[in-house]
């Protein structure tokens, strides 16, 4: 059975001119295959559902609270399904438990388990198109869970990687861009880049893909690739293996996130253990922490220890330290939400001198300053003023030549 796994973002669903646009692209596809089509919440509605919930209570019960706002992907599902069987495609939406998806216990950022493939293959053989609500599944206890945001993306690469079929994102944009088009108008759209390379870009601050599906689909080796639903016949960008990318560019991409905040512990002891009483509490607490600075003093005692985080999660972050404050030993905390991160991506970086050199030129010519710095193998990550961001994307986008 051919089969071809479509997904379909909020402003491809946003609308009912852009639900029957999208179930278009669907009719054309379910014309050469079996289509799954993998459905967001309408843009908008998530946001909306989650203010009504935050109307009751600031921190209301998980389990209401995923039960809430993964309504708007069945309300998506059913809509599309309407419309294709108005034209006479035999289509069916399916809510998660039906299949089902199951997922790990936690709620609002729970993973994907398992999918029961033999279930849409059974569905298959009776219909043309299967609609899949993106964003969740269901716990062994029952228990609807959410993905977390951008959680649809992942559905569609896990139901893809199931079926062992290629899997189409379809959104707003045609495709990557070497960065942010409204930042830099010049920015080129990337017709093929290396699955590592997009996970770098994903999860340092690009908006296309979550980073949970970038690294599911490394991972299972599953084609994937972003179109838009507004110019479906446009060629968009695969995302591949490295041996399939050419490396004609050292750097294949600038981008950025203003969603950082910063922490540092002023004078905490130098000695094996202390960061762990540091990061241990904050794990715990579910809060990822990103770049990570450590100064050491000159008698080799104290060290002033800061790393970024995301700044949804600062206050968080401040009251779990200074609830710790007395196990750590640090003598003072200071934070700031007021930066950005700018990161260099590129496979070519492996091969390739020189691009740390012209980064921190470009900077020094601009009087950008530089807070925080890390590095891997094809990223270089910088921390910056939140001010300078655009200034800083579009100086590093012309020195690497990417507009070219």
């Amino acid at each position: 059975m051919k089969i071809k796994v479509l997904k379909f973002g909020g402003t491809s669903v946003g609308s009912i001119e852009a639900i029957k646009r999208s179930a278009d692209i669907i009719h054309d596809w379910s014309k050469k295959s079996k289509v799954i089509a993998v459905l967001s919440a309408m843009s908008g509605e998530t946001d909306r559902l989650i203010n009504l919930t935050k109307s009751f209570s600031k921190n209301p019960n998980p389990i209401d609270f995923d039960n809430a706002i993964s309504s708007g992907e069945n309300v998506s599902c059913a809509l599309m399904s309407i419309c294709l069987n108005n034209q006479k495609i035999k289509a069916k939406s399916l809510l998660s438990w039906q299949i089902p998806i199951i997922t790990s216990s936690e709620h609002m950022k729970s993973r994907i388990l398992s999918i029961n493939k033999k279930f849409l293959y059974d569905e298959l053989e009776n219909f043309e198109v299967l609609l899949i609500p993106g964003f969740q599944g269901i716990n062994n206890k029952g228990e609807l869970t959410t993905l977390g945001r951008g959680g649809s993306d992942t559905s569609a690469v896990a139901v893809a990687a199931a079926m062992e079929s290629e899997c189409i994102i379809y959104t707003d944009v045609e495709g990557v861009f070497t960065t942010d088009p409204n930042i830099v108008p010049k920015a080129k759209k990337i017709n093929k880049i290396a699955y590592e390379e997009m996970l770098e870009l994903a999860s340092q601050g690009a908006k296309v893909l979550q980073t949970r599906s970038v690294e599911l689909a490394m991972r299972k080796n599953t084609k994937l690739s972003v179109r838009s639903s507004f110019k479906p016949k446009k060629i968009g960008t695969m995302i591949t293996d490295e041996k399939s990318v050419l490396e004609n560019n050292t750097v294949s991409g600038i981008t950025y996130s203003k969603d950082e905040a910063k922490i540092t512990l002023s004078r905490v002891q130098d000695k094996p253990g202390v960061s762990s009483k540091i990061f241990g509490p904050l794990a715990k607490g579910n809060i990822n922490v990103d770049m990570i600075l450590q100064n050491i003093s000159q008698d080799g005692k104290f060290a002033n220890l800061s790393f970024t985080l995301p700044r949804l999660d600062l206050e968080k972050a401040l009251k779990i330290l200074k609830k710790e404050k007395s196990i750590i030993g640090y003598k003072k905390i200071i934070s700031s939400n007021n930066i950005s991160k700018i990161s260099v991506v590129g496979v070519g970086m492996r091969s390739h001198a020189g691009v740390a050199q012209t980064l921190f030129d470009t900077l020094g010519k601009n009087k950008i300053n530089i807070q925080v710095i890390t590095t891997s193998e094809i990223k270089i990550s910088i921390l910056i003023h939140e001010d300078q961001t655009d200034l800083a994307v579009q100086k590093l986008h012309q020195a690497f030549k990417l507009h070219k």
